[in-house]
């Protein structure tokens, strides 16, 4: 009972002790108030007394009199509730710590209620983005699946300021921590992905593991936003930021001194912000938006934006920002980039079994994919995957039988069947028809023409005008009715209107804006058939104030159009795309029913007609160079916009015309976001090539359905360069028998994939076969001794391959033993890097005593290996052997300046070697200085 009454004592002391400290940090009254309220510590008349105190330190200090007076159990009872509520005092959580603070027992069995209002506020936003994100609603207001029932992940590439990959996330956490953090000074990580590829579906997966308490994050405060809404809000709106986050998401409750407010700008690091879809914001330069540095100032809701994303308001908060891929952000408010990159194989036979619960169903899909890899790459977009998912599901539960389809499927052809499924929903059969019938499509879309034509027609006057919300009095000046809303096309965002106002829509999702816009293009008799064309010609002239805020051509001249019919603007690129799918003649027969034939016969020319122009146009323009391969063309993304419109239309005859204007012998599509589904419409056009090619593919995301639809083209490529590109061995299995078929490839790059020994045997068996192989890029793959031993053998026998990459495999001594084999009087191979293999110096005199016998090889890497001391005699030897060796990189090892000795003695006896590079080893700057006269001895 006695340490009780010291404890009780002590709470009295620390209170008097440290008075003004809690005077000066104990911000929030109500909390305290309302539980010494509760608790009977004081009453009605001290609560009211307390309040009626103007200052918040003079409120303080007549609590701290209160309990002090009421003695020893009411001033610890004070603390348990600062300790309790730990939330709303966490300026006092190191007090208590530095006090020592633990509860007693008896103040354990006291009840504290958190009735703060940062706490409430809190829970609060927790509960609505709860409510508001555990069902899926990206994809549509039918058949809701909950979020945790169909949510699957992507592959989530983090990129660094280049670009170049750092490899995968293996989890949302890592989404928000500090690894591939490559600006510290930026607030801002950048998810970027192009359209349908999961980047809203990820923000609504990370606020709901936020609003669950499932998110490794400090961050209580979440507030969400779509950047669209930035740009439908009147320009003359001016509203403040405490506006912005409570008008725009939920408002805290009874909090008349704006506490919540206060603690957000005292601890922005507590917030988390998601914007969603930054391109979709309609202003031509956005960056340059006057900020605004005041969190009391009025402004528009952009300017608000921009100075969050910039940190001049509430710095140190945390953004996520998505936008399509190619969108420009400013590289000093980025923190850290993430590229979304779709489902891996892993991820769609995950969402196989998620989307169909039933097991027939689940074979049945698998099976018809596996048969086409075209329709799997495709469906490595998740919203396409989705589409095909959806519509698999509901015309099979309609017909008597329903296939994905067995032949080469498009983008247009997704896009009809999802609006084949919204259409089937106004089908009203009578009680005797209930039975499945067969499924015949054009009766389908003649039935539903009517509401079909008003919702294009909606789309491309919302599109004309750069938006993507339509009102509700233009809904009905298009003649769509209520229950033709209920289809399925578009959905509400009333949400956007804060103020109540009247409700306002938008299209499902903005792809399909683009397929509903051209089937407008396409149905329309009363325009002339020449407006077809008004997406790809809207900048042929000086730009206009009616111009649209996206460009899909170049602005300017009628000249620079012709010489850049295919620039880069995603929207319209959409349209033009399914314009050209619509008016193919494979969809000719469904048309048909829909258009007037003499018609639909005169648009098809007309579009034929265009696009031979401008392909022709475009071929022309591709600046071409020499290198070392031939003539080379590096062509830009808005090159794969131009094969994507010649596979949509199926055109044999511009496929071939595309195949001969390209005269370069070499193409470079590096870095253009090619995804598996483009491959089919490059190998539509390569297909035709008569005379050998190289392809350059590096850094793209083709994946091993890629390389499966470029089959019918590896017969023709000299050069094949797929580095970068998420292949695994299956990849390996089609290239190994294309490539040893045909015998003409030169070089082959796959450099950074996901190959393992299974896949280097195979890559053995290309340097056997193939006699014309001179370069091998093979690192940073999964390669150890055993494929290390395989590639080897396989180069000893090469007498043509001189350039071997390595660098950044796992071959260990065991590889490094066979490359030494292969290196002893190999007679060909010039150029050889073994950089970053755990190689150690048992490996390392192999190597060393087998160059000795060699006089072909030029440079060879051993940089970031496990090489000591104890190789360093044997390189010496292989120095002063002057074999012809040139260039040697021993950097990132661990040889002491004992071990560079020997190197530097050797030299003397070496008139070939041009460097050998030893920085980053065990050598102060001190004995560096030892080797300052022998210049080839390079340490910087």
């Amino acid at each position: 009972m006695g340490q009780i009454e010291e404890s009780r004592a002590s709470c009295l002391n620390t209170l008097t002790y440290h008075r003004e400290l809690l005077v000066s940090r104990l911000r929030s009254v109500q909390c305290i108030l309302d539980n010494l309220l509760a608790c009977g510590f004081v009453c009605e008349e001290d609560v009211e007394i307390v309040q009626r105190t103007i200052t918040k330190p003079e409120q303080v200090r007549k609590i701290l009199d209160l309990v002090q007076c009421k003695g020893e159990e009411a001033c610890e009872y004070f603390i348990y509730i600062i300790y309790k509520v730990c939330d709303a005092y966490i300026d006092l959580q190191p007090w208590l710590k530095e006090i020592d603070y633990t509860p007693s027992r008896d103040v354990t069995v006291m009840t504290v209620v958190n009735t703060d209002p940062i706490s409430r506020y809190c829970e609060k936003l927790r509960h609505e983005m709860i409510r508001d994100t555990c069902f899926i609603m990206s994809y549509g207001q039918q058949e809701e699946s909950r979020l945790e029932d169909l949510y699957t992940d992507t592959l989530m590439e983090l990129l660094n300021d280049c670009n170049e990959s750092l490899g995968f996330l293996e989890s949302l956490d890592q989404l928000l921590g500090d690894h591939a953090v490559f600006n510290p000074q930026g607030e801002t990580i950048y998810v970027m992905g192009d359209a349908g590829v999961g980047k809203s579906i990820l923000l609504q997966k990370l606020q709901n593991l936020w609003s669950k308490k499932e998110l490794q994050t400090d961050a209580i405060f979440f507030f969400k936003f779509r950047c669209r809404m930035f740009s439908i809000i009147k320009d003359t709106e001016q509203i403040s930021l405490r506006d912005l986050l409570f008008k725009y998401n939920c408002s805290p409750d009874q909090d008349p001194d704006h506490e919540v407010f206060d603690y957000i700008l005292r601890f922005p690091e507590k917030v988390l912000f998601t914007f969603d879809g930054y391109d979709e914001i309609q202003t031509n330069d956005l960056m340059n938006v006057a900020e605004v540095v005041s969190p009391e100032a009025k402004a528009h809701p952009l300017q608000l934006l921009v100075s969050l994303l910039c940190g001049k308001l509430l710095q140190g908060s945390h953004k996520v920002l998505t936008a399509r891929t190619g969108t420009e952000i400013q590289s000093r408010v980025i923190r850290k980039k993430v590229a979304l990159r779709g489902f891996s194989p892993a991820h769609l036979k995950t969402y196989i079994h998620l989307h169909f619960k039933e097991q027939e169903h689940r074979e049945l899909v698998s099976v018809q994919l596996d048969a086409s890899p075209h329709l799997c790459g495709l469906c490595s977009t998740p919203l396409f995957c989705w589409i095909v998912f959806k519509s698999f599901r509901h015309l099979h539960t309609m017909h008597d039988s329903f296939h994905l389809p067995e032949t080469c499927i498009t983008l247009t052809d997704i896009f009809l069947l999802l609006s084949e499924v919204f259409l089937s929903r106004s089908a009203s059969p009578a009680p005797s028809l209930l039975k499945k019938s067969s499924r015949c499509a054009s009766d389908t879309f003649k039935a539903g023409l009517r509401p079909l034509a008003a919702f294009a027609k909606l789309a491309l006057q919302v599109l004309e005008r750069g938006s993507f919300i339509c009102s509700q009095e233009e809904i009905s000046a298009c003649g769509l009715t209520e229950e033709d809303l209920t289809l399925g096309f578009l959905r509400p965002v009333s949400e956007y209107d804060a103020s109540g106002g009247p409700a306002t829509f938008e299209v499902l999702h903005i792809t399909l804006q683009s397929f509903l816009a051209a089937f407008a293009l396409v149905l329309d008799e009363q325009a002339a058939a020449s407006s077809i064309l008004k997406f790809f010609t809207e900048c042929s002239r000086k730009r206009e104030p009616s111009c649209l805020p996206f460009d899909f051509c170049i602005c300017g001249s009628s000249e620079s159009s012709e010489k850049h019919p295919f620039a880069t603007n995603d929207h319209l690129q959409f349209t033009n795309l399914f314009l050209c799918g619509l008016l193919s003649k494979a969809h000719s027969g469904l048309m048909e029913h829909l258009v007037s034939p003499v018609l639909l016969k005169k648009k098809r020319a007309l579009l034929k007609s265009y696009l031979s122009t401008s392909v022709k146009s475009h071929l022309h323009g591709l600046p071409h160079y020499n290198g070392e391969e031939g003539r080379k063309v590096h062509v830009l993304p808005n090159f794969l916009w131009m094969l994507r419109c010649i596979f949509e239309t199926g055109s044999k005859d511009i496929a071939q015309m595309t195949a001969k204007g390209i005269t370069a012998g070499l193409i470079k599509l590096g870095y253009c976001n090619v995804y598996s589904g483009d491959c089919t419409a490059l190998n539509f056009v390569l297909q035709h090539r008569q005379k050998l090619l190289g392809l350059d593919m590096d850094n793209n995301n083709i994946s091993d359905y890629g390389v499966m639809q470029l089959r019918p083209s590896f017969s023709k490529m000299t050069v094949v360069r797929l580095c970068v590109n998420q292949l695994s061995d299956s990849s390996m299995e089609v290239l190994t028998e294309e490539l040893c078929k045909h015998k003409v490839v030169e070089v082959l790059g796959l450099y950074n994939n996901h190959i393992t020994d299974v896949g280097a045997k195979l890559v053995a068996q290309i340097i056997e076969t193939c006699p014309k192989l001179r370069v091998l890029k093979f690192g940073k793959n999964r390669i150890t001794g055993v494929g290390g031993r395989f590639l080897a053998s396989a180069i000893q026998k090469s007498t043509s391959i001189f350039d071997v990459g390595m660098w950044g495999n796992c071959v260990g001594d065991e590889g490094a033993e066979a490359f030494a084999e292969a290196l002893r009087r190999h007679p060909s191979l010039t150029n050889l890097s073994l950089a970053a293999n755990s190689i150690t110096s048992k490996g390392g005199k192999c190597l060393a005593e087998a160059l000795k016998e060699n006089s072909v090889l030029r440079i060879f890497w051993l940089v970031q290996n496990e090489l000591t001391d104890e190789a360093a005699p044997h390189f010496a030897q292989l120095v002063q052997a002057n074999t012809g060796l040139c260039h040697l990189w021993l950097i990132s090892n661990h040889f002491t300046v004992d071990g560079i000795k020997h190197l530097a003695a050797a030299l003397a006896h070496n008139t070939a070697l041009k460097e050998i590079c030893v920085k980053g080893n065990k050598l102060s700057e001190e004995e560096e200085k030892q080797f300052v006269a022998e210049k080839r001895l390079r340490f910087h």
